[in-house]
């Protein structure tokens, strides 16, 4: 969240505590789910970690922010982004 990410997530599943599998998910700000942006917005990855009692794995996924300079993050804008324009002075023609 400090690198300038609008949103984080992380899914740990495996055996954690006890004997049984479960999944503990963890998210901080907004993340999108579905739609194209997510194409173009989500950065994921998977990890898998080897214990003792059996195989923990872990995804990430970053939400990046708009950035119409970066190389890295999005050029075009999310659809859900509003652009309020300055208005227009109304000119009056003499008749």
């Amino acid at each position: 969240m400090k690198s300038g990410a609008t949103g984080a997530e992380v899914i740990v599943s495996g055996k954690i505590k006890d004997g049984k599998a479960k999944a503990m998910k963890f998210s901080d700000e907004l993340i999108i789910h579905s739609g194209d942006p997510v194409n173009n917005y989500i950065d994921k990855t998977v990890c898998h970690v080897q214990l003792p009692q059996g195989i923990l794995e872990i995804k990430f996924k970053i939400m990046l922010d708009h950035d119409s300079s970066s190389k890295k993050c999005p050029r075009k804008s999310s659809s859900d982004t509003v652009t309020i324009l300055a208005a227009k002075e109304d000119l009056q023609t003499p008749l």
